[in-house]
């Protein structure tokens, strides 16, 4: 019998166009999205210099936090799980 791993979160997702835009094409596991998420909002320095836990939102994230302009990491998690099938 196979080992058996957390496979929901390894399992490859399908994306939305929206969370594409930002992360790049998939379908890839929810931990790979994540990841790349952070590297784009490192890259873009997109978090809350005040608050490191908030996530400023630029033209590409904004879709993907369902039109907000600051999220929590927290919130992240939830509203790109909107854009994961």
């Amino acid at each position: 019998m196979p080992e058996k791993t957390n496979s929901a979160f390894m399992k490859p997702m399908k994306l939305s166009a929206d969370l594409e835009a930002v992360v790049g094409s998939g379908p890839m596991p929810r931990s790979q999205v994540v990841k790349k998420l952070w590297e784009y909002i490192k890259k873009n320095n997109l978090q809350n210099p005040a608050n490191k836990r908030n996530i400023i939102a630029d033209a590409n994230l904004k879709p993907v936090f369902g039109g907000k302009g600051e999220v929590t990491m927290f919130e992240m998690t939830k509203l790109v799980s909107k854009h994961l099938s």
